[in-house]
Parts: C-alpha cells; sequence; structure tokens
C-alpha cells in the first residue's frame, strides 16, 4: 500500500470517529452526508433570482470556463487531504502552454453568493459553514477545525464558491454554444442540507436549477458522471442521471442509487477495455432511453490507475478516450453537453485533462465557434429576463425537488 494510500485511509477512519465530536462542541446537528434528504416545505416556497453569474461571452473567447481564484491554498493544510488543490491552475497553464488558451480566451466567472447558494442550500447548512468543524468534517482535512471560520471563508470556502459560480456559468455557455468546460467544479457529494468527500456546494444542481428557471425551453437534464465514486442526488423524473462507479467506495449510498436511472459498477482495478465499453453501451442505452436538453458531464479522473481513493485500473489514454466517446455521442445528438472537472487525486491528473481537453480540439469536438446545429440558444437579455425566471413559478415542484 503506498504512503498516499495510507494516508486517506487513516484520514477517512480519523474523519469518521471524530465527526461526532466535533459537531457536539459546535452545537451543531448536521445530517450525515450519506443521507439525500427531500426538500422540506420552506424549500419549495423559495424563488430564484436573477442572478449575476450570467456572465457574456466575448466573439473570441472559448465556453471555457477559469479564473485563478479556484485554487486553493489553505495554510498547507490542503496537503493533508490527497486532493490536489491546486490542479486547476495547472490545467490552464498547460492550456496555456500548448497554445490553446491565453488568459483573455477563457470566460471569467463570479463568486456563487449567498442568495445564489440558497436557491439549493438550506440557510441552517450555509450557518453551518461558519464553523470551523463542519468546514473540516466536509473537507476531510480536520486540522481545519482548529482555524478560525473567517480565515477558512477565505482561503478555501471563496475557491469553491468561485468554481461553483463557474459550472453555472459554464451550464448558460453550453447552451449558447453547444457545450462548455468549467476547470473546475463537479462538487457531486454535496445536496440541499450537506455536504461530503470535500464537495461543499451543489454547483451541478444549481447551474441545472438556474438554466431551467431562465429558459424554459430547458425542461430535462441528464447528468452522466464518471467520477469513480457514486454521486448523490434526489429521484425526480426531469433529471436523468447515468452513473458508472466503483460501488466498493464512498459514499455506498443505498438511498441516492434510487435517483440512478442508469448505472454500471465497476469492481476494484477495472481497467480500460472494460471500462470503456460499460461507458459506450451505458451511454447509448441512456439516450435512447431518455432525450434531455443539456447533459452535464462530471469527468472525474480518480478512476486513473494508481488513485488512492477511485481504485479503478484506468490509464491516461483509457480517460481520454472516455472523454472523446461522451462528446462524440452527445455532440452527434446535438445537445449541448457542460464539463466539469470533479475528483481525481494524483499528481497527474491535471495533465491528463490538459490533454484530454486538447484531443477533443484536435478531434474537432470543440471549437471556439458557436454550434448553430444545436438545439437551443439562450433567452436574450432585457425585459425578457424577467419573464423567462417567471417560469420558475410554474414549474416550483419540480424545481424545488431538485
Amino acid at each position: 500500500m503506498t504512503l498516499l494510500k495510507i494516508r486517506s485511509t487513516i484520514f477517512r477512519f480519523a474523519v469518521i470517529l471524530s465527526a461526532s465530536s466535533l459537531e457536539k462542541s459546535d452545537r451543531l446537528s448536521v445530517k450525515s452526508t450519506f443521507t439525500v434528504m427531500a426538500a422540506s416545505a420552506a424549500e419549495a416556497s423559495r424563488k430564484l433570482h436573477a442572478t449575476d453569474l450570467y456572465v457574456p461571452i466575448e466573439p473570441k473567447q472559448w465556453p471555457i470556463v477559469y479564473t485563478n481564484q479556484y485554487n486553493i491554498n489553505a495554510l498547507g493544510m490542503q496537503k493533508l487531504h490527497p486532493f490536489d488543490a491546486g490542479k486547476w491552475g495547472r490545467v490552464f497553464q498547460m492550456l496555456k502552454e500548448a497554445g490553446m488558451l491565453s488568459e483573455t480566451d477563457v470566460v471569467t466567472p463570479k463568486e456563487a453568493t449567498s442568495q445564489d447558494l440558497l436557491v439549493v442550500h438550506t440557510q441552517k447548512y450555509l450557518d453551518n459553514l461558519t464553523w470551523s468543524s463542519v468546514v473540516a468534517r466536509i473537507t476531510e482535512v480536520l486540522p481545519v477545525a482548529l482555524v478560525p471560520n473567517f480565515i477558512l471563508q477565505k482561503i478555501l470556502l471563496k475557491p469553491l464558491r468561485f468554481q461553483t459560480g463557474g459550472t453555472i456559468l459554464a451550464a448558460k455557455l453550453a447552451v449558447e454554444k453547444g457545450w462548455a468546460i468549467n476547470i473546475g467544479g463537479g462538487f457531486h457529494h454535496a445536496h440541499g442540507e450537506d455536504g461530503g468527500g470535500f464537495c461543499v456546494y451543489a454547483d451541478i444542481t444549481l447551474a441545472i436549477k438556474f438554466l431551467m428557471a431562465s429558459d424554459p425551453k430547458i425542461k430535462k437534464a441528464m447528468i452522466i458522471d464518471l467520477d469513480a465514486h457514486q454521486r448523490d442526488f434526489l429521484e425526480i423524473d426531469s433529471v436523468y442521471i447515468l452513473d458508472i462507479y466503483n460501488g466498493a467506495i464512498y459514499p455506498r449510498d443505498s438511498k441516492a442509487k434510487a435517483a440512478i436511472k442508469k448505472r454500471a459498477n465497476c469492481l476494484h482495478h477495472t481497467k480500460d477495455e472494460e471500462y470503456l465499453e460499460k461507458v459506450n453501451s451505458t451511454i447509448d442505452e441512456a439516450l435512447n432511453e431518455f432525450e434531455p436538453d443539456i447533459i452535464v458531464y462530471n469527468a472525474g479522473t480518480d478512476i486513473l490507475k494508481g488513485d488512492p481513493l477511485g481504485n479503478l485500473d484506468i490509464t491516461a489514454e483509457g480517460i481520454i478516450k472516455r472523454d472523446e466517446i461522451v462528446f462524440t455521442k452527445v455532440r452527434a445528438k446535438k445537445i449541448p453537453i457542460v464539463m466539469v472537472t470533479s475528483g481525481g487525486y494524483t499528481m497527474e491528473t491535471a495533465k491528463i485533462i490538459a490533454d484530454s481537453i486538447l484531443n477533443l480540439k484536435d478531434k474537432k469536438l470543440i471549437s471556439r465557434e458557436s454550434d448553430n446545429s444545436i438545439k437551443h440558444t439562450f433567452p436574450p437579455k432585457g425585459n425578457e429576463e424577467s419573464e423567462h425566471l417567471e417560469h420558475a413559478e410554474t414549474t416550483k415542484k419540480t424545481q424545488s425537488e431538485l
């Protein structure tokens, strides 16, 4: 067993043992991260608002979202978790060195505000994040509990709020351009009332909810989740979840499984050929069963061989081929797709993500130009914006279940 795997195993065990005492000391009653709860009546009455996160894209920009605000420098404590907290900046730097991007070629997102987050998260949960012990439990970095919360808000939670804003923006750009990539995001273990597995804010849920409220043509969404871990989500008819994951690892959530419409379980040390066959067949089946208006692709790289948490044996070439398969199938259907980078716990992760994006470009699956053949275009701004946001009222019941 590698030192990194030993460290991550010990750390997860310590989190489980200490979470209860940490929460008691803070006098909190936070629900387990392994539980997906239905929206309360109070949540059902919440209204979406006109967000400032929808930044316009310039004609010469790629629909790729990034800011250096994504990167985490938590006083060195980020090194206590196997997650590479600087991978997003390294992905951008590699794309820059490859000649694909410059600072002005990407769309800079804004930080998600409390008002934005309340569209999905409860006020109680956001209040709980002002306790350092809760942040420590969710991020699985126990020393974080000893850091004053105002510092954590700046060095840890703020970058995650920027990434959340990035996913919301990227989803809108995908509808406009046919595709988009957020070099960040993919916090698929977070939900309205809690977080876990280094996932604090439910960026994917937020992105879908804002889209459905802002554009009445966006009624159905599909999530293709190919991170090694099972995702957490609620069971509703308008969101179809395809999930290929290692069922023997975190979170082992039986309730969340009920929300997954199409799933394939991978055993420890699954290799390229078997894995890519699952990806091919499962996506074909899903797209035959369900016709979404937007697809969110959670492109985790923790399936890489040697990843201490994923426990699969997929090569870098296998991951790049996986992403190519997803984009090929979705683009052929002319459905807008937004990709988020999600998990990945080795130092090789950043290069694989960058190489995969370059491969998508080389295969002409992504380009700077808009795809005029795509099914939807985003509604214009101005007076129509409020009319489209009023669409949320007519679908309040469905939206509150997201």
